[in-house]
């Protein structure tokens, strides 16, 4: 017996190791980490710095604290609040603009102005750091609405998509990083803390608290879902309105090009030949220097004129006709984003109007590139303002949209203009590397339906080009040459070929061989201007332009009085 109790004690050991080695396996596996996460290094963010919470998900932008106020990256608003807002980064300003007013900011400043005068905020509006423009949220909810809410180390923006599965928590419990009791802690929750489950999974669901800790927690400590008692998001997001002027009727639009003071005394015999024109656009003012100066043709009797024929004048402005005559380099760039030239630009444009009498304003800018594309929009958006308080009516001139010209914006045009014209022309033209239509059936009806997926159809005008492409393709050379619809006539008269319907392209086909050179035409005529109509008359846009006056025929003016009459 006493050999056998130094083999039992062994036993009783090894057992007893045995035993706490299991238990620590076991606790080391199955017991709640109390370690706590540090919540700066889980939001890679320095001292002064907030992650930013919008609705349920953290996105990938850092506010900033400074002098006791929440700062948002432009970047961000732009992104989440409002695309509105416009940095000036050479004249150092921040402007808003809605529908009547342009409120400006200097960088590092507490003071902005608007229409009635100077104010002060009370805290510095925005400062630059780095390449960052940062803007003070207070600032920006006065113009968008949202205030976030600010918690320690991070901002909650509430959105109204904040909706799905809640619950509360079924005893004092804590917030995870991951799903597994080992994970840090985030945040501790009492007993009757609400949450809301973004994802449920087998034993754990991720979820988001009432101060915006986004984490896990397992499901056996949340009670059944609920809805009731919980309050549901509200959407406290503002944006302007922009009030429009409206054309009585159908626009039967065509442009007019003057070339000089001279072509004005042309209009009566131009619009004598195009019965039903209801709005003539003279191409009057044109952009002459780096200071936004204009060239100007307008004149009150030609305005006076068109009125006694019932016929609206939109005194047209562009950006290339100057430059092109002439050979002046202008820099579009450095005029559209500086806001004193922009500011003259718009001055200049709209005292050309008032001081002829137009009825509206016709923007014509041809040479914008994707650099300068925010900061046309904000001249559109401050000429719009300009034009909204003295009832001009402003339509813009756009190519068919693309996606290598989305920088011209149709959506935020389709919002602030009255009209947005589409230029359904130039499918094809002098620079193209093939011979083709100016503008096929298809090309006209697919850009109409890319406009209309951003802007209103009572607000679109399409434009038809009341000429063609003579194309000659000799080997491999290809060269075009235009011909308008009043000398196709006698062009085809001089010709033995044959025209044939196309079907492919709307358009009646013509072909002929002189020498080595192969001859090509898709024609424009009354057939495939009617095929084109009946495109637009099928999606009710507000009417139809036409490049230009001078170039059409009686049959097809006609065709355009049946068109906007019907």
């Amino acid at each position: 017996m006493k050999r056998m109790i130094p083999v039992l004690i062994a036993l009783l050991l090894i057992i007893f190791i045995g035993g706490g080695l299991f238990a620590k396996f076991y606790f080391d596996r199955y017991s709640y980490s109390m370690e706590r996460a540090d919540i700066k290094e889980y939001y890679g963010i320095n001292d002064g710095e907030y992650a930013v919470i919008f609705g349920d998900e953290r996105i990938d932008y850092v506010a900033r604290m400074k002098g006791g106020e929440i700062y948002l990256p432009l970047d961000m608003i732009h992104e989440y609040l409002s695309e509105i807002f416009y940095e000036d980064e050479n004249e150092g300003l921040l402007l808003y603009t809605d529908a009547y007013d342009t409120v400006a900011a200097g960088f590092d400043s507490e003071v902005f102005s608007d229409a009635s005068g100077e104010q002060k905020a009370g805290y510095t509006i925005c400062f630059k750091e780095g390449d960052v423009l940062y803007v003070a949220s207070d600032y920006a909810a006065k113009y968008c609405g949202r205030t976030p809410a600010v918690y320690e180390y991070r901002i909650h923006y509430v959105t109204p998509d904040e909706s799905g599965e809640r619950a509360t928590v079924a005893k004092k419990s804590a917030i995870r990083k991951l799903g597994g009791v080992k994970s840090p802690v985030l945040e501790d929750v009492d007993k009757g803390d609400n949450v809301r489950i973004l994802e449920r999974m087998e034993e754990w669901s991720k979820v988001i608290t009432d101060d915006a800790m986004i984490g896990y927690i397992e499901n056996k400590h949340l009670n059944e879902s609920l809805t009731e008692n919980l309050a549901e998001a509200v959407d406290t997001s503002t944006a302007p309105e922009y009030p429009s002027i409206s054309y009585p009727g159908r626009i039967n639009l065509s442009f007019h090009a003057i070339g000089g003071a001279g072509g004005n005394d042309t209009l009566l015999d131009e619009l004598n030949n195009a019965p039903g024109v209801n709005i003539v656009v003279p191409t009057w003012v044109s952009l002459t220097d780096n200071e936004g100066n204009v060239r100007n043709f307008a004149s009150s009797a030609y305005v006076n004129a068109a009125h006694a024929k019932g016929a609206q004048v939109w005194l047209c402005a562009d950006d290339f006709n100057y430059r092109n005559e002439t050979k002046t380099e202008i820099d579009e760039m450095y005029v559209l984003s500086h806001t004193s030239i922009r500011r003259n630009l718009v001055n200049n444009i709209i005292s050309a109007a008032e001081s002829s009498g137009a009825d509206g304003i016709n923007i014509d800018f041809e040479s914008v590139t994707q650099e300068m594309g925010v900061h046309y929009v904000q001249f559109l958006r401050e000429l719009s303002v300009a034009c909204r308080s003295r009832s001009l009516i402003l339509s813009v001139d756009n190519y068919v949209p693309m996606n290598f010209n989305d920088y011209y914006r149709l959506d935020i045009q389709g919002e602030i203009l009255d009209y947005v014209i589409i230029m359904g022309y130039d499918e094809h033209g002098r620079w193209s590397n093939d011979a083709g239509s100016v503008a096929s059936l298809d090309y006209v009806a697919n850009g109409l339906d890319r406009t209309l997926l951003e802007v209103p159809k009572e607000k679109v005008i399409n434009a038809l080009p009341l000429y063609m492409m003579q194309w000659k393709t000799e080997g491999s050379d290809v060269s075009g040459q235009y011909i308008t619809m009043n000398n196709l006539y006698e062009l085809l008269g001089r010709l033995s070929a044959t025209k044939e319907w196309d079907e492919t392209t709307g358009q009646n086909y013509v072909e002929w061989t002189s020498g080595n050179a192969l001859y090509q035409m898709w024609i424009e005529d009354e057939e495939s201007i009617s095929a084109k109509l009946n495109v637009m008359r099928a999606r009710e846009i507000a009417g139809a332009g036409t490049w230009r006056l001078g170039y059409g025929i009686p049959n097809i003016w006609k065709l355009l009085e049946i068109y906007t009459n019907s």
